[in-house]
């Protein structure tokens, strides 16, 4: 639910513009369908508003080495094609760039006005209960900033990061028809993102009906061990983490794909991103179509891929527990599920939503599992390993441990160069290389691939079937970023190089 404000109901984005819907003559007249923000309650309605509310998936999934051309058998979606060849799209509908960058931006309108309507009504004394909701809106801000960042701006480079361009980041609601921005630092905004992810974790507290549609304590400390994990501040990953991870119940956090298997399709497309779902720490609901076509697209699970992600490559020598549906033309794992919303019932218009996991256990899992490995702790990171595998193989044999020597021989061999900002001595290359892997696998279609891809700099082939021409994503391609988008530029932003 969106509430409107004396000032301003919400920021739409054409783009990077910053368009707020009243200029500055009315903005002092209440209009008979706004609503004062004069309460707690109201501050938390605000707040629903504060996530994005667009799919990144569709557009960066296919970006990845978890894509493959099936020919031209497979479906024809056009922000399909163009992302599997980096090639850069400014289209305003669902599932695209533009869409995310508008979205994202206008959560961020919403967190601003909550902050801003929480100082007044602490400076009228009206409420003393608005800690909460400031923790919220400050970590969701931070969470929007850091997306926006991660899609639209270079990697974190400690040897570069203050003069590489990154994002505005936007701290106030818009008051002005048209405000410019300027793009701060990949150093400035990550400074802003962690300010206000320590501060919103300090404030939030866990008393929301549905957990996992809010920043809870859990979910921002899973934030937390992200953020970290990208600025190579392992001390930090392993703090994080570990406030998410309960020493005595990490096996009942995960995701339990031995479990899914029992269920049928779609009890696994609605368990995926079910708020019932333990592993799930903060999901949303975006407007999208994605749960229509993600198994039929051209560029997605063809089946050399599909052999080489989920029926090879487990280092305990049994079998993935990924539920593999469909043919040659639509390999999936049900991950999504459509809920539409009809608008008009004689007509049968409405709009299309599917939930999307944002944040998870097994994230955190594997973000510590990594940090340890960084720390020289590569016994410990082992034992969060077996136990993350005993939940993703079928006949998980529980008297076979994996040791830090079989991890590293599993995984000796690899066609990737792993660049990171850091450095990365010889032995812990493997156990750097099996948890990417492991990543890979766990968060097929979810997006989280192509971060790791631009993290490491790694460099990905894509194969034109039709044409017999293979397309190279080289390390430290400028493509990593996507480019900013065309209103935005014609506004003043400056572009990304190409």
């Amino acid at each position: 639910m969106t509430i409107n404000t004396n000032k301003i109901l919400k920021s739409v984005f054409f783009s990077s513009v910053f368009l707020c819907v009243s200029c500055n003559d009315v903005l002092d007249e209440v209009p008979d369908n706004r609503t004062e923000i004069d309460s707690a309650e109201k501050i938390g309605e605000l707040l629903t508003g504060a996530y994005p509310e667009g799919a990144y998936i569709p557009f960066l999934e296919p970006r990845t080495d978890n894509a493959e051309d099936k020919g031209r058998a497979g479906g024809d979606e056009r922000i399909n094609r163009e992302s599997f060849f980096w090639n850069d799209v400014f289209d305003p509908d669902n599932d695209y760039p533009l869409n995310y960058w508008n979205s994202a931006y206008s959560a961020i309108a919403q967190a601003n006005q909550a902050l801003v309507s929480i100082e007044e009504l602490r400076s009228s004394g009206m409420e003393d209960n608005l800690d909460k909701y400031e923790g919220e809106a400050l970590l969701a801000r931070s969470y929007a900033h850091f997306m926006l960042l991660n899609i639209w701006a270079k990697p974190y480079d400690s040897a570069t990061a203050e003069s590489d361009l990154g994002i505005p980041y936007v701290e106030e609601p818009e008051t002005v028809l048209i405000k410019e921005y300027e793009r701060a630092s990949v150093a400035e905004v990550y400074r802003n993102i962690v300010a206000d992810l320590e501060r919103g974790f300090l404030l939030i507290e866990d008393d929301y009906e549905k957990e996992s549609f809010h920043f809870t304590k859990e979910a921002a400390a899973a934030f937390a061990s992200r953020v970290y994990l990208h600025l190579g501040q392992w001390d930090k990953v392993e703090q994080f983490s570990n406030f998410v991870l309960s020493s005595d119940n990490i096996s009942n956090q995960l995701r339990d794909w031995v479990y899914y298997r029992s269920l049928t399709y779609s009890q696994i497309s609605a368990l995926y991103s079910s708020s019932d779902e333990p592993a799930n720490l903060l999901v949303v609901s975006a407007g999208s179509l994605y749960a229509r076509n993600f198994f039929s697209a051209r560029y997605q699970l063809a089946p050399g891929l599909s052999n080489e992600l989920f029926s090879n490559g487990n280092p305990t020598g049994g079998a993935w527990a990924y539920p593999l549906y469909g043919t040659d033309l639509a390999y999936n794992i049900p991950k999504f599920s459509e809920y539409f919303r009809v608008t008009n019932a004689s007509a049968n218009i409405g709009n299309a939503y599917v939930q999307y996991v944002l944040l998870s256990t097994d994230e955190v899992l594997l973000n510590l599992a990594e940090a340890k490995v960084m720390l020289g702790k590569e016994f410990e990171a082992l034992d969060y390993i077996n136990l993350y595998l005993s939940k993703k193989t079928r006949n998980y044999n529980a008297g076979f441990i994996l040791s830090p020597q079989n991890f590293s021989d599993y995984y000796s061999n690899t066609n990737f160069e792993y660049k990171p900002f850091y450095n990365l001595n010889p032995e812990q290359i493997p156990f750097i290389h099996g948890l990417q892997e492991l990543r890979r696998r766990e968060f097929y279609e979810e997006g989280l691939r192509w971060f790791d891809i631009r993290r490491f700099h790694l460099a990905i082939n894509h194969l034109d079937t039709e044409n017999r021409e293979t397309f190279t994503l080289e390390s430290g391609d400028l493509r990593y970023s996507l480019q900013i988008p065309n209103e935005a530029v014609s506004f003043g932003l400056e572009p990304n190089p190409r």
